[in-house]
């Protein structure tokens, strides 16, 4: 059995957390290294200072006698073993401070005048150090001058306690920021994640049929979302309501050709005579049949149809059209939008197209006008489409129009000339949320179909 899959809450916060890792720790690294380069700055820094300070305290006798300064620049050049040394050597002369006292320090090296070297780590017996060295020469006389090289180290001891105990707070400070930080992440992720299960919990109510539909306000990225939920769910509505009226209105239009059947089973007439009866019942349940399947087959609105070109579907009826109707010699003119689609069945598109031309031409003199147009009302929606047949022919007069669309007449009951055909078109345009209207054509006189289709999700 396959694991459970992380919900988005947790995706997000281990995306959050192990970023946050990344993040504090790449920024604890800089911060540890750049501290540890300007301590190990200040410790030159200092180490130089005292090398000067040396220089400038050491005196140099007429003889050549060299006399140290009484009082160090650091007190600790005067404990023993404290971790900062000094030496001073000169021809013949070798002074170390009381810290150095019976210890092997890297002061032996003898520099020429006006060298400056820093150097380190140096691992020595009394430990890891830096160095600073210094070289000089003081004139005695005209004729002499005393080469003199200053010595200064330090362990490294100070400055890894310093480094240890920055790290120390470093890291502490960085793991509480990181926690404060991940809390206030969770609260901000359930926050933005609160809508989305607003989204579940009404879609339990739904399914649990406490709820018709989505009700509740939400952002925009997820109103998107509920609004094709609400389509889908609106869409499995309309074609349950639209499946039981067909098959209600099936079973109601096939009773009186049984009946009628059984009549004359039952009238004692000839075979011959019942048959022709029969032939003609069997004739008519086979239409009833097939209007109402053509119904059923209408698939209706779809949130997430691919979209489908409208000109080559006109173009392959009005071919058919032009054939059956030849004798009258109709001229079938297109003003069709290039990037007009339809989002649904082919199918039904045909079937929808495919009626209304055929009505066209059926009436029509000479000429039939089929126009299509796009209307961009918002980017996140489809746009809508406006779709007009037209003409020359006689018309609809005013007073049939209303009883040719009314809601809910038989399709044998309407006006002759738009029977079934227009009864499906009705349904198809109704089962795509369209609208169908009847006009008389201002540019042919004769009548104008028009439907639209209003921008969705």
């Amino acid at each position: 059995m396959a694991g459970r899959t992380l919900s988005l809450q947790a995706r997000q916060l281990l995306a959050a957390s192990l970023g946050l890792v990344a993040f504090l720790g790449l920024t604890g690294y800089a911060l540890d290294q750049a501290f540890v380069e300007v301590a190990g700055n200040t410790m030159r820094q200092r180490l130089q200072n005292y090398a000067w300070a040396y220089m400038r305290g050491t005196e140099l006798l007429r003889n050549g006698d060299i006399i140290p300064p009484e009082n160090p620049p650091d007190a600790r050049l005067a404990s023993v073993g404290s971790g900062l040394y000094a030496a001073i050597l000169a021809d013949d002369f070798r002074w170390e401070s009381e810290s150095a006292l019976g210890r092997e320090l890297p002061f032996d090296e003898a520099l020429k005048p006006g060298e400056d070297r820093y150097e380190g780590p140096i691992v020595t017996s009394a430990g890891t150090m830096y160095r600073q060295s210094m070289g000089m020469a003081w004139e005695v006389s005209d004729i002499k001058a005393v080469n003199v090289t200053v010595h200064v180290a330090e362990t490294t001891a100070s400055m890894d306690r310093q480094v240890s105990a920055f790290r120390r707070a470093l890291w502490a400070y960085l793991g509480a920021a990181g926690a404060l930080m991940l809390a206030l992440q969770t609260l901000v992720l359930r926050w933005s994640l609160a809508p989305l299960r607003r989204v579940v919990g009404e879609m339990e109510k739904v399914t649990a049929g406490e709820a018709e539909r989505l009700s509740g306000t939400y952002p925009q990225e997820v109103s998107l979302l509920t609004d094709s939920l609400n389509a889908l769910i609106d869409v499995g509505r309309e074609q349950i309501a639209r499946n039981r009226n067909i098959l209600g209105d099936l079973a109601h239009s096939l009773k009186t050709p049984l009946a009628v059947v059984r009549n004359e089973l039952d009238s004692g007439r000839s075979q011959d005579d019942i048959r022709g009866v029969v032939e003609e019942q069997i004739a008519r349940m086979n239409q009833i049949v097939a209007y109402q399947l053509s119904r059923a087959a209408a698939t209706g609105h779809q949130t997430f149809a691919a979209p489908l070109q409208i000109r080559p579907c006109a173009e392959e009826i009005v071919q058919s059209l032009e054939k059956v109707y030849a004798a009258k010699n109709i001229l079938c003119e297109f003003e069709v939008d290039e990037n007009a689609s339809f989002y649904g069945e082919r199918g039904d598109l045909m079937e929808l197209l495919g009626n209304l031309l055929e009505n066209a031409f059926k009436w029509a003199r000479h000429r039939v006008l089929l126009t299509v147009r796009t209307l961009t009302i918002a980017p996140q929606r489809r746009a809508a489409i406006l779709i007009t047949v037209e003409d020359d022919g006689p018309g609809i007069a005013p007073e049939d129009v209303e009883h040719l669309l009314q809601r809910g007449v038989r399709g044998d009951e309407r006006v002759h000339g738009h029977g079934i055909g227009l009864a499906i078109v009705q349904d198809l345009v109704r089962a795509y949320r369209g609208e169908l209207t009847v006009e008389r054509s201002n540019e042919l006189g004769g009548a104008c179909f028009v439907v639209r289709f209003a921008p969705v999700v």
